[in-house]
C-alpha cells in the first residue's frame, strides 16, 4: 500500500506507527478522517484481523462513512467485520452477548430519552411528588450525570456531600427516585443510553475473565474526537488497552466544547502521563480554510493555557480577510447577514448551501430567519426545528390564535390543559364528542356552561369556566393594547413563562429563551411600525403562517442556507461562514465568564466557529440586542479583541472594539451617537425629481414632511429600498418612517 499517494509525511507516520500507545493531534481541516480510514486499512494491509481491531466513533455516520471508506480501499469483507461504531453501539452489542453476568436477557431492551421520562412520570405520579420541583428533566438530568460518574444509586444514597446538595435544593428524594428508576428498568429487562456505559464499566471491573476476553480480542484500539470522552468511556477505552496498549486516540484540544454533557478535555490533555512512551504526531497543515481564517484562528487559540501546542498552517491560495460588522440591533445584524448572502450569491455564483449562520443560543436564529424569508432566501435549521416550529413557540402562539379566533379547535385543543388545569383527556373526549353531535366548535360548547351539565361534573366544570374566563379577558386587551402588551401578559398569566423559567435544566433554560426570543419580536414589530401600520396582535399574526409554512423549506432543503448552532456546526464545513452575536455576555455567555475552564471552553467554540469556513468568515455584533423585551446596550466580545487584526477587514467595526473593561460602559444614547457619525447612508430623497440630481439624507438634515412638519433626522438604518429614518418633529415628536414612502423635503 503505497500511502505517499493520499497522505502528507506526517499522517504517513501516524498511520504507519501501530504497535504502542499513540495520539493524533489533528488541527481543523488536516484530514484526521482521512488518517484513521488508512490506518485501519493499513492494520488490515499487514494482516491483522478486522475482528482485532476496535474502532470508536461519536457518530454512526462517521462509522458509516469511514466503513465505505476501508471498504474501497481493503475490500468490503474485511470493512464488515470491524468493530466499529460509536461508543454506545459497540458496548450494546458485547453487553448483550455478555448480559447473563449482569442479569440482564440477551434482548434486553434500550430505552431513548422520552421512554425513560415516561418511567419517571409514573414514578412521580404514585410517590405523590409534585412533578414542579422534581422536574422529569432535572430528575434524567441528575441520574444521568450519577451513571456518567459511575455512581450507582446506593453510592449515590451513601454519599453525604450529594444528600446535602439535594436537600437544599429542596429535591431530597432524588436518590430515592433513582433507586427506583433502575429498579424499574431492571425489571423491564431495559437499559437507557447511559446504562450501557455504565454497565460495561460493571462488567469489565467485577469479571476478569470478560476483561481478559476483550483485551484479547480487541489488541488494536483506535478513538475518535478522544476530546469528547467522558470520565466512564476514558474507563473502558483504559481498561480494554492495558494488555498490549496499542491505542490511538485521534482528537483536537482545541476542538474539546462538551464539557457540559460530561466530556473532560484532561482525557487528551493527560494522554502522555496515561501510557509509556506515547508517540505524539501533530496534523498541522490546514486543507480546509484560506491563510487568513487559519492565522486568525491561531492568533485567537493561543490565548488559551491549557492546550497542547501546535502550529496550524495552510498552503491554500490567500483569500478575503475576515469581515467584521456592527449593527445598531439584532435585527439589523440579521438583515446584514442577508443582504451579504444575497449579494455574495450573485457576485461569487454561490448556491444556498455553501452559507451557514452560526450562533451561540437557539433563540438567536428568530431574526436571522425572519430577515432570510424578507429576501426569499431559503433556509434550514440544521440539529433541529424551525424557531416557530419549536413546541414552546407553537404553545403561545397557539394561546394567540384562539384568542383572536375561539372557533380554532385546534388552538384550543392543544393549550386547554397546558399547563396543566385539571382539564383531562377523558374530558376531552366527551367535549369533542358533544360537540361533534351538535356540529359546533369546542369553545361555544365551552363557553355555554349549561350545555355541560349533563356530561361533566361541578368541579370539571369549574375548571372549564376559569379557562374560558381567561381566555374572554385577553380578547378584551386586544381591543386596547399592542400585540406586544397582549402577548406578554398571556405569556405570564397562563404560567407558560413561570413553567419555562422553572426549569434550569439545559433544555429548560433553552425553551424559557425561545419564548422570550418570540416577544422580543412582537415588542420590535411593535417599535418598528410606522404611524399608521396596525400594531395589534391579529394583525401581528397574519406573519406567521407564512413564517411555519413547511412546503417551501422542504422543497428547498437540497439548496438552502444552514442555520444552526456552533455546537451543531462541529464536523462540518462550509465556503462561507457567518458568526453572529459577538457580544459579552451572549457569546462568551454570561454563565461562563465566571472562570478560567470555562472561559476558555467558550474560546474553544468561537475557534470551532472559524475554522468551518473555507473561503470566507463574516463576524457580526450588535450594540444593542433586546432582552426579555427591552433593548439593551451590548459589548463587542472579548474573543474580537483577542484575533489579530491584520487578518480582519472592516476599520469601522473594528473601531469599537475596546479592552475587556471599557472606562464608561455605553448607553443606548452614546452608541446611537457613535454608530451616527460611523455609518452615514446617503440615500435618494423621495421628492427629488429626476431632473434635479441626487438629493441625499443623513442623519443630521432639516427636512420637513408633509404631514408632521419640521424635523431634524437622527438615525438613518437599514438597506435601499427598506431604509428608515428616525426623525425628531418639532411639533409630532419622534417618529420612524420608511424613506420609499416618507417624501421628506430636505432643508438644510
Amino acid at each position: 500500500m503505497d500511502l505517499s499517494q493520499h497522505l502528507n509525511e506526517t499522517q504517513v507516520q501516524a498511520v504507519e506507527h501501530t504497535e504502542g500507545p499513540s495520539m493524533v493531534i489533528a488541527g481543523a481541516g488536516s484530514g484526521k478522517t482521512r488518517v484513521l480510514t488508512f490506518r485501519i486499512a493499513y492494520l488490515i494491509h499487514k494482516g491483522i484481523s478486522p475482528f482485532n481491531i476496535l474502532a470508536l466513533t461519536f457518530t454512526n455516520k462517521a462509522a458509516r462513512e469511514m466503513k465505505d471508506r476501508i471498504g474501497d480501499l481493503v475490500g468490503e469483507t474485511y470493512s464488515r467485520n470491524l468493530w466499529m461504531g460509536t461508543f454506545h453501539s459497540v458496548f450494546a452489542r458485547i453487553l448483550r452477548i455478555e448480559s447473563e453476568l449482569l442479569g440482564y436477557p440477551n434482548n434486553f431492551t434500550i430505552y431513548d430519552t422520552d421512554d425513560s421520562k415516561r418511567v419517571i412520570k409514573s414514578m412521580l405520579k404514585e410517590r405523590l411528588l409534585d412533578d414542579k420541583v422534581y422536574k422529569p428533566n432535572l430528575v434524567l438530568h441528575r441520574i444521568s450525570m450519577a451513571k456518567n460518574n459511575l455512581l450507582s444509586p446506593e453510592a449515590y444514597l451513601n454519599n453525604a456531600t450529594i444528600q446535602k446538595e439535594d436537600i437544599q435544593s429542596k429535591k431530597p428524594e432524588l436518590g430515592v427516585l433513582y433507586k427506583e428508576y433502575q429498579k424499574r428498568l431492571f425489571r423491564s429487562g431495559a437499559m437507557d443510553f447511559d446504562d450501557l456505559l455504565f454497565n460495561m464499566n460493571i462488567l469489565l471491573r467485577d469479571h476478569d475473565d470478560i476483561l481478559y476476553k476483550y483485551q484479547d480480542k480487541f489488541r488494536y484500539i483506535l478513538v475518535d474526537e478522544y476530546q469528547d470522552t467522558n470520565f466512564s468511556q476514558y474507563l473502558i477505552v483504559k481498561a480494554l488497552s492495558a494488555r498490549f496498549e496499542n491505542i490511538c486516540v485521534v482528537g483536537d484540544d482545541a476542538q474539546s466544547i462538551y464539557s457540559f454533557r460530561g466530556a473532560n478535555i484532561q482525557n487528551i490533555l493527560n494522554f502522555q502521563r496515561d501510557y509509556d512512551n506515547v508517540k505524539v504526531f501533530k496534523l498541522e497543515q490546514n486543507y480546509r480554510s484560506t491563510p487568513q481564517i487559519v492565522e486568525a484562528a491561531n492568533s485567537l487559540i493561543r490565548q488559551n493555557v491549557e492546550q497542547i501546542k501546535k502550529d496550524v498552517y495552510t498552503q491554500n491560495p490567500d483569500g478575503e480577510k475576515i469581515k467584521l460588522t456592527s449593527a445598531i440591533s439584532d435585527n439589523e445584524e440579521a438583515m446584514n447577514v442577508a443582504y451579504s448572502i444575497f449579494h455574495l450569491k450573485n457576485t461569487k455564483r454561490a448556491h444556498n448551501r455553501d452559507f451557514a449562520i452560526l450562533y451561540r443560543t437557539n433563540a438567536q436564529s428568530r431574526a436571522m430567519e425572519d430577515a432570510l424569508r424578507k429576501l426569499n432566501i431559503p433556509y434550514v435549521i440544521y440539529g433541529g426545528l424551525s424557531f416557530y416550529q419549536r413546541k414552546e413557540i407553537k404553545d403561545l402562539l397557539a394561546y394567540f390564535r384562539l384568542v383572536v379566533n375561539t372557533d380554532d379547535d385546534d388552538a384550543l385543543k392543544r393549550i386547554i390543559n397546558y399547563p396543566a388545569r385539571g382539564i383531562g383527556a377523558t374530558t376531552m373526549d366527551k367535549l369533542n364528542a358533544q360537540a361533534a353531535s351538535m356540529d359546533q366548535s369546542l369553545w361555544w360548547l365551552i363557553s355555554q356552561p349549561g350545555k355541560l351539565q349533563s356530561i361533566l361534573g361541578k368541579a370539571t366544570i369549574n375548571r372549564i369556566n376559569g379557562f374560558v374566563d381567561m381566555i374572554e379577558t385577553f380578547q378584551k386587551l386586544v381591543e386596547s393594547k399592542d400585540a406586544y402588551e397582549v402577548g406578554r401578559t398571556i405569556a405570564t398569566t397562563t404560567g407558560l413563562l413561570r413553567e419555562m423559567n422553572n426549569d434550569k435544566s439545559v433544555e429548560g433554560v433553552s425553551r424559557y429563551e425561545n419564548l422570550q426570543e418570540l416577544l422580543n419580536s412582537m415588542k420590535d414589530f411593535v417599535d418598528s411600525a410606522l404611524e399608521e401600520d396596525d400594531i395589534s396582535l391579529p394583525s401581528y399574526l397574519q406573519d406567521i403562517p407564512l413564517l411555519t409554512d413547511q412546503d417551501d423549506e422542504e422543497k428547498n432543503k437540497k439548496d438552502s442556507v444552514n442555520l444552526m448552532t456552533i455546537h451543531a456546526s462541529k464536523g462540518l464545513e462550509f465556503p462561507y461562514v457567518y458568526v453572529t452575536g459577538l457580544e459579552e455576555n451572549l457569546f462568551p455567555s454570561m454563565l461562563s465568564i465566571g472562570s478560567r475552564s470555562e472561559l476558555e471552553e467558550e474560546r474553544r467554540l468561537f475557534y470551532v466557529a472559524l475554522t468551518r469556513a473555507e473561503k470566507e468568515v463574516h463576524l457580526s455584533f450588535a450594540q444593542m440586542r433586546y432582552k426579555w423585551g427591552n433593548l439593551n446596550a451590548s459589548e463587542p466580545s472579548r474573543f474580537l479583541s483577542e484575533i489579530d487584526m491584520q487578518y480582519v477587514d472592516n476599520q469601522t467595526a473594528t473601531s469599537h472594539i475596546q479592552a475587556r473593561e471599557p472606562r464608561n460602559k455605553p448607553t443606548e444614547k452614546s452608541i446611537k451617537t457613535d454608530w451616527k457619525k460611523k455609518n452615514l447612508r446617503p440615500v435618494r430623497s423621495a421628492s427629488a425629481s429626476k431632473n434635479e440630481g441626487t438629493t441625499t439624507l443623513a442623519p443630521g438634515n432639516t427636512v420637513r414632511h408633509e404631514r408632521f412638519g419640521k424635523g431634524k433626522i437622527l438615525m438613518i438604518e437599514g438597506y435601499p429600498p427598506n431604509q428608515k429614518a428616525t426623525v425628531d418633529f418639532e411639533t409630532a415628536g419622534r417618529k420612524q418612517l420608511l424613506l420609499k414612502f416618507a417624501r421628506l423635503d430636505v432643508i438644510s
